[in-house]
């Protein structure tokens, strides 16, 4: 073990490195829970859109907080070291705390904020410790995908010192807050970031000082390089060789092509999306440090899921995009509403990793949440911006049904509906599972869901549609059928489009239908218990029982 009177050559041994990095993981997940207990806004305390994670005095990543989203946790990862860039360690000092949210170097749009906070021990700077969070509101045209360029899309906050030796950037504060719809949730937030990165660091110090160390490059170096190894091991567990797969989402005004090929050589694991639709006019691009983000995160779930996400993990996975394209946008292109697009691209890939691993991969799903955000005025004529996150199937799996009002790639947490009624002027009328909306086969593809909300209000309200699969459903896989469509309805009789800013009045009522997940392996092949149980418990019709399965199921649910 380092100590403060041995030389930085040496090494932990295994079960040192064991006890350590559990102790890693427990100050994060207590940064993590910080965070979320002292935000403001139901996105951090109730749907988890967040990250928080340690790195070395380098800007590598040793660890993240188990909570969390992999779009915010992985750029974050590469975002780092473009804070160091502007602040090397000559220019930092105890108290500062720094804060940005370029969308194309960081996590590929304006809504996330990341907060860095360098620590010390004896003077020295040893590391930093980060947290990536969508805020509720940052100006602009609001969270839509209406903006043409980023400077429309909100404000844009470069890479400066939010905290400079302890002292708030008052005047950063105050721009801040004269350009949000909802000042009092997005500072409350920016604060708890703060504040959950002093509890991380404090519980750091400790164990350093438990440990007898007076660094963590070296503890970083062994946990990284272990990861590393343990990665190429997995990739070289898949078959040489290329493999390719598109996928359509439902663009804007007109569908949005996602290309892969994917290169496994030994124990490197290379993406290509070459061949994918060029940007957008409108704010569904996405910055290539995104989809990096989720295409690393779905490899590492499909392979090696128990191997920690750090520097090391991602060494031996390359992506590629072309500039300008769809999947690699670059200045000034909008990216708002970047994650519709940006979660069809991991989808994509495991879909091409699906002909070297069948058993390990997922029909799709419905992929990217389905973020509802409102503003307007409530009863009291205040003005109020609300988001919140739903999601529909998971595709089924290779040996289980898919998971019912999920989120994958995401992972958000959709918000309690009693929530969402005391913290916005939001009323839910209904939300359910969608019945018949999981694709059939041998495993169900997981079931979507019905929302009808309207606004408590007196004046006209807005809302962004930001959604997909209204036209190109989620697929099934081996055989399996395609989830069932998105649908969003006005009043439930006008059907809205699926990437639009509407203006409502006050009695307007929105349905939101979620797609569902594509199925696995042929129907016939379903167990007919396993059918008669969905039609029990309502999940798919008597009807779809006997046109998909070729079961009869009479009123009593007995098999004719």
């Amino acid at each position: 073990m380092i100590t403060k009177t041995e030389s930085n050559k040496n090494m932990f041994d295994p079960v040192q490195v064991e006890v350590m990095w559990n102790r890693l993981i427990t100050n994060l997940e207590e940064q993590a829970k910080t965070l979320i207990r002292t935000s403001f806004s139901n996105i951090l305390s109730d749907a988890g859109d967040l990250s928080a994670g340690l790195f070395d005095s380098h800007g590598n990543m040793i660890a993240q907080a188990n909570t969390g989203t992999p779009g915010h946790i992985n750029t974050m990862a590469l975002g780092v070291k473009h804070f160091m860039e502007k602040f090397p360690s000559e220019r930092l000092n105890h108290g500062d705390v720094l804060i940005g949210n370029n969308p194309y170097e960081i996590s590929g749009h304006l809504l996330d904020v990341t907060i860095v906070t360098p620590v010390f021990y004896d003077a020295n700077l040893i590391g930093y410790f980060a947290s990536t969070c969508h805020v509720t509101d940052i100006g602009g045209r609001g969270y839509n995908p209406e903006g043409e360029s980023i400077y429309e899309e909100g404000l844009h906050i470069p890479y400066m010192k939010y905290y400079q030796a302890g002292l708030m950037n008052e005047s950063l504060q105050s721009i801040i807050e004269a350009n949000v719809r909802a000042p009092f949730e997005v500072l409350g937030d920016l604060r708890a970031q703060v504040v959950a990165q002093e509890v991380a660091i404090r519980r750091l110090l400790e164990m350093l000082e438990e440990f007898n160390l007076t660094e963590i490059d070296t503890l970083g170096h062994e946990i990284i390089q272990r990861s590393e190894k343990a990665m190429r091991k997995a990739i070289t567990g898949i078959p040489d060789g290329i493999y390719e797969n598109e996928i359509y989402t439902d663009g804007v005004s007109e569908p949005i092509k996602i290309k892969c090929s994917v290169s496994i050589q030994g124990d490197e694991f290379a993406v290509d999306f070459t061949g994918s639709s060029p940007a957008s006019s409108k704010g569904v691009n996405v910055s290539l440090y995104y989809t990096l983000a989720y295409v690393t995160y779905a490899i590492k779930a499909a392979i090696a899921p128990d191997i920690p996400n750090n520097e090391g993990s991602f060494r031996p996975v390359r992506v590629d995009a072309p500039e300008g394209c769809v999947l690699n946008a670059s200045h000034p292109m909008p990216t708002a509403a970047r994650h519709i697009i940006g979660h069809f691209a991991p989808v994509c890939v495991l879909g091409a990793l699906y002909h070297a691993m069948p058993d390990a991969t997922i029909a799709e799903g419905s992929t990217s949440i389905w973020s509802v955000q409102v503003y307007g005025k409530d009863l009291q004529d205040d003005p109020f911006s609300y988001v919140t996150f739903s999601t529909g199937g998971m595709g089924a799996r290779p040996t289980k049904d898919g998971l019912s009002a999920t989120g994958f790639p995401s992972g958000v947490r959709g918000t309690p509906v009693e929530i969402i009624e005391s913290n916005s002027p939001l009323v839910i009328y209904q939300k359910e599972l969608r019945p018949d909306s999981g694709g059939s086969g041998q495993y169900r593809g997981g079931l979507g869901q019905i929302i009808r909300f309207g606004v408590r209000t007196h004046q006209q309200w807005h809302f962004p549609t930001m959604f997909d699969c209204m036209n190109y459903p989620p697929r099934g896989l081996a055989g399996g059928k395609p989830g069932a469509k998105a649908e969003v309805l006005l009043n439930d009789q006008t059907y809205l489009e699926s990437k639009r800013l509407y203006t409502f009045d006050p009695e307007d009522i929105i349905t939101l239908k979620l797609p569902g997940g594509g199925g696995y392996d042929s129907p016939e092949k379903r167990d007919l218990e396993m059918v008669k149980c969905d039609v029990m418990n309502g999940y798919i019709s008597r009807e779809r029982a006997n046109a998909d399965y070729n079961i009869v199921i009479d009123s009593n649910f007995e098999v004719e």
